[in-house]
């Protein structure tokens, strides 16, 4: 995975050591109603949340399916954050409805030894145009699934679209 250049210059002054960062994760829905090739059933009349389906990127350096995500440049907010990672990563156009949930994630080490723990940011996206294609190294896939037809993939990132699809209305805090 690239990492970002401020990230890299903080690298060279405290190496491997623990580096507290802020990141999102862009849980982005569309309703597949009125897509191409889609024809509404009884099931989608019936429940709503039915029709819908999340943006997924499939991670070149894991292979692993996830939502979007990323790291906050300095100074940058983080719903804009979650804009432009989906944007760079899977060439779909998507704007932030809101915030979900915020935590932190357990400390952990990347493979080249850098020892990082975020601060994650979730939102709740709605699609706005284009169709999923990797935009950068940093996915090797990226496509539209339907809810009940999900790969399989980590806990954390279920969880996550579990929670920004039912949509409470207090933000989540913690885990």
């Amino acid at each position: 995975m690239p990492i970002p250049p401020f990230v890299a210059l903080l690298r060279r002054k405290i190496g491997h050591d623990l580096l507290w960062m802020p990141g999102i994760t862009a849980v982005v829905l569309r309703d597949r109603q009125g897509q191409p090739g889609h024809t509404s059933t009884a099931a989608d009349a019936a429940d709503p949340g039915h029709s819908l389906e999340v943006l997924l990127i499939k991670r070149s350096d894991t292979g692993a399916w996830t939502p979007v995500t990323g790291i906050t440049d300095p100074g940058e907010q983080s719903h804009l954050t979650a804009e432009r990672e989906v944007l760079e990563e899977a060439s779909v156009v998507a704007r932030v409805e809101r915030l979900v949930w915020v935590c932190s994630k357990p400390p952990m080490v990347h493979e080249n030894g850098d020892r990082a723990q975020y601060l994650d940011h979730t939102f709740r996206c709605r699609w706005v145009s284009g169709e999923p294609t990797p935009g950068d190294d940093e996915a090797s896939e990226a496509a539209w699934f339907s809810l009940d037809a999900l790969p399989e993939m980590s806990a954390w990132s279920a969880e996550r679209i579990e929670c920004a699809v039912a949509n409470a209305p207090e933000v989540r805090l913690g885990d």
